[in-house]
């Protein structure tokens, strides 16, 4: 079964934005370069400001709980360190969230947000050296197109990827079979990553990317259908290398 690359996707600030790419160039143990960089830390967070090392994302403001970011497209200005944030009823705003002012303009873009039963953004936070990734470990999220049609063939409707949040994604006939791929080597374009685990998947895959609504139940669906609640799977990188739309995946061990 041919497994081919179709999309690639960054997210540089984690749950707020989603940038198209047309390569990756992937680093040993790291996470993608200018994904999920930055996180904002709300009010009731137990991590204090400031942080130093990765921290759960019941920490952060993401999709789940804040449904309108998921609305939010980004671009990437890497010469500059800056991103361009755009919203349908926001506007745009461009900052570089590593200086003061800016982390402050960023908050205050994000706190209109803010359901009437969560806590508002205070500081913006980024570990130098890796990406604040849902997982403890730097990794690489992978989603699969059948999984994406079946799933979507169940909620009668079409579900869009960008509510999965994934960097890689790829296409073949066989829904779900990424899972197969857990455990195992693979190649992909000149790098190579072992993937890890299956990702149990929260209520932020209920939100429409374009209104930022609840409009499907994604979450029973996979219940109902399969008695699970994961989709895609995460990857480490153990190799560097490149990767772009056309590559396959190769299982080399």
């Amino acid at each position: 079964m041919v497994h081919t690359v179709t999309h690639l996707w960054r997210h540089p600030i984690k749950a707020i934005g989603r940038e198209a790419l047309s390569f990756l160039d992937l680093s040993e143990g790291k996470t993608l370069p200018w994904d999920r960089v930055w996180a904002l830390r709300h009010a009731e967070a137990k991590a204090p400001a400031g942080l130093t090392d990765w921290a759960l994302c019941v920490n952060f403001c993401i999709g789940s709980k804040f449904p309108q970011l998921n609305a939010v497209t980004a671009e990437v200005d890497e010469a500059a360190g800056a991103v361009t944030l755009r919203h349908p009823s926001a506007g745009v705003l461009t900052v570089n969230p590593d200086l003061v002012e800016d982390a402050q303009r960023l908050i205050e873009w994000i706190a209109p947000f803010t359901p009437e039963n969560r806590f508002p953004p205070v500081s913006v936070e980024t570990v130098p050296g890796r990406g604040m990734t849902d997982s403890p470990y730097p990794s690489i999220s992978i989603c699969n197109h059948a999984s994406r049609r079946a799933l979507s063939e169940a909620l009668g409707r079409d579900l869009e990827m960008e509510r999965f949040r994934a960097n890689i994604w790829f296409d073949c006939d066989a829904p779900f079979a990424e899972f197969d791929l857990v455990g195992r080597e693979i190649g992909i374009g000149s790098a190579r990553l072992k993937v890890k685990e299956r990702i149990t998947r929260c209520n932020a895959t209920r939100i429409n990317p374009i209104s930022g609504e609840s409009d499907a139940d994604t979450l029973g669906a996979l219940e109902s259908g399969w008695s699970m609640q994961e989709f895609g799977v995460y990857a480490v990188v153990t190799k560097d290398g490149q990767i772009r739309p056309e590559d396959t995946i190769e299982v080399l061990s």
